[in-house]
């Protein structure tokens, strides 16, 4: 696998210009197709009922227009200003971009489109309720089937150099390893980080998993480290800013997303608190 088309939704928030860099940071490795469309919060028209059946309340249909208009002269412009061409994915050309023009402002399209590209980039859910959402991420993680790439609040000249995996031996880590093996094997260094007494299921250990990348030509070292009284995301961020790493590689909820909600958990933890892109997968 190769990450030729990468998904990014567009919105007008704090956080957008950190992840079109991160996306353009990414799509230069690979020579991507970056593709674009307007996402909005809510429903892409509104109706009332009345005798004659559902009408189209003209006001809300003229905004999510001008909100698009907005999201399209953002993206176009970063585009542009970073000498990125556009064109089709049909033709074929490397590190190109497209506009989803038609694409429905929807995050059932972020789960549903995704499905088609092989990275969806999006920017850290924050409780800000103008910054990235929470839903857009869920949808992105449990629909498309395909991996996410969560930008950090600022953006980063590059990454993918020095990656920590988290490894809990869990079935959606070694999903997300996998995604990741063309990025593993562009690397300088590989960290599998095991947290001793943290958040992990019955599997493999990080030493195997170890031998397993090295047999593919990943440049990977198994590390063990104790809580210390931290949480496990909480020791995974520190050991990653500790080793200089650039990229964290997660499984995401591994617990469910309703306990996660309730008691927190290692992917609610690193989603709060990252400040390094984190590549995700279920």
């Amino acid at each position: 696998m190769s990450f030729k088309t990468i998904l990014v939704p567009v919105e007008q928030h704090d956080l957008m210009s950190s992840t079109l860099e991160t996306a353009l940071v990414f799509a230069r490795k690979f020579d991507s197709h970056i593709e674009g469309f307007a996402l909005h919060a809510g429903y892409p028209a509104a109706y009332v009922v009345g005798d004659v059946g559902a009408l189209t309340i003209p006001s809300f249909e003229n905004d999510f227009a001008e909100h698009a208009q907005r999201d399209r002269a953002l993206f176009d412009s970063f585009m542009q200003q970073h000498g990125i061409v556009s064109a089709t994915a049909a033709t074929g050309l490397s590190l190109s971009c497209t506009w989803l023009q038609d694409a429905p402002a929807s995050d059932q399209f972020v789960g549903s489109h995704g499905r088609l590209v092989d990275l969806i980039v999006l920017g850290r859910p924050a409780r800000d309720p103008n910054g990235p959402r929470m839903i857009t991420l869920e949808a992105a993680l449990f629909e498309s089937g395909r991996p996410v790439l969560i930008a950090p609040p600022g953006p980063c000249a590059d990454f993918g150099t020095n990656i920590l995996i988290a490894w809990n031996r869990s079935t959606e880590q070694a999903r997300t390893v996998g995604f990741a093996m063309p990025l593993l094997r562009r690397a300088s260094r590989v960290i599998v980080l095991t947290v001793e007494g943290g958040a992990a299921v019955p599997g493999p250990s990080g030493e195997e998993l170890s031998r397993y990348l090295h047999m593919s030509g990943v440049p990977a070292k198994p590390m063990t480290v104790g809580l210390d009284g931290r949480l496990t995301g909480e020791a995974v961020l520190t050991h990653a800013k500790a080793l200089g790493c650039d990229l964290v590689i997660k499984g995401a909820y591994t617990q469910s997303r309703l306990r996660q909600l309730v008691f927190g958990g290692t992917t609610s933890y690193i989603l709060s608190n990252s400040t390094l892109p984190v590549f995700m997968a279920h």
